[in-house]
């Protein structure tokens, strides 16, 4: 039995992240390790690539490279081209000059957003433009299309970490250009140190980790399509979704209705405004029983 509308006090607490409370005793309590170190050098280059306290800090210390003007402009991309585009991305670019949705000859910088983990499908053509390109690859740490060159097209990629572990701070901002290097994050020695035991622990059961996101991913499309919805990018080879985005089909009739409900009901989620669409937490530390109680309260909505 699941129960709905419960006392505010005694809501459960799904999040997109990973991040359960649970995790401030056990990431407190983890060895220190350095194993993150020898996988992120693998992954990017030695050198190449720094912490940094979250994914915007991230952008804010790519965007710094360029020296822009208040009326440059950054153009952004994205994975859907829906208008949707987090106020994380456009309020940092908003600290140093203009953006807009469409390349244009007055195009200073290209910035784009590997939405939801799913590659934007035409980098070959961004990258021939010449433009200087920066990759938000936020949620596309794990994601990679069929060149394996996400997070190398650009100048530089962003990641953020609380995106796919349980883990309250961390980002990774990456240089592909020796010309530019990195600018320096905030982060302190003991926050680098937390970051790196936290990820260490979490990567070296890499393999465990993408098994349960993918047997949980596969369980919610069993679990939620016969609502009626269906999912709004396709299963790919080398995907690892970040959220659950699904297309209502006008099944439910007032989708930031649904999401204030599901909202009191413990459940973080959100409309992808712009479309008949909305997402739901999906990671490796969702249950089967968890994504049945995602489905009562729906139900119970609709």
């Amino acid at each position: 039995m699941f129960i709905h509308n419960p006392d505010p006090f005694l809501l459960p607490s799904y999040r997109i992240s990973p991040f359960k409370t649970d995790f401030i005793s056990i990431n407190t309590n983890l060895p220190n390790e350095e194993y993150c170190i020898s996988y992120l050098n693998e992954k990017f280059g030695e050198g190449n690539w720094q912490f940094t306290y979250n994914g915007r800090e991230g952008i804010k210390l790519a965007l710094e490279s360029y020296n822009l003007k208040s009326t440059d402009l950054v153009t952004i991309l994205t994975t859907s081209q829906n208008f949707y585009i987090s106020s994380c991305v456009t309020k940092t670019i908003e600290l140093f000059c203009t953006w807009n949705r469409e390349i244009l000859p007055q195009t200073t910088v290209i910035f784009v957003n590997h939405e939801f983990g799913y590659p934007y499908p035409d980098m070959e053509q961004l990258v021939a433009t010449g433009l200087p390109i920066i990759e938000d690859c936020c949620t596309t740490f794990f994601s990679q299309d069929k060149s394996r060159k996400v997070g190398s097209y650009g100048d530089f990629s962003v990641y953020s970490l609380p995106k796919y572990f349980p883990i309250q701070i961390g980002g990774i901002l990456t240089n592909n250009v020796k010309n530019k290097p990195l600018k320096k994050s905030i982060l302190t020695i003991a926050e680098k140190e937390y970051i790196q035991k936290v990820l260490s622990y979490h990567l070296k059961t890499e393999k465990v980790l993408l098994q349960k996101r993918k047997t949980i991913y596969e369980y919610a499309l069993e679990t939620l399509l016969p609502l009626g919805f269906t999912l709004r990018f396709a299963t790919q080879k080398g995907i690892i979704p970040y959220a659950l985005l699904l297309n209502n089909n006008s099944t439910i009739k007032d989708l930031p209705l649904l999401k204030t409900y599901l909202t009191n009901n413990g459940i973080q989620c959100s409309v992808f405004y712009g479309e008949d669409a909305f997402f739901l937490p999906i990671h490796q530390n969702l249950t089967c029983l968890d994504i049945d109680y995602f489905k009562h309260i729906i139900i119970s909505y609709h």
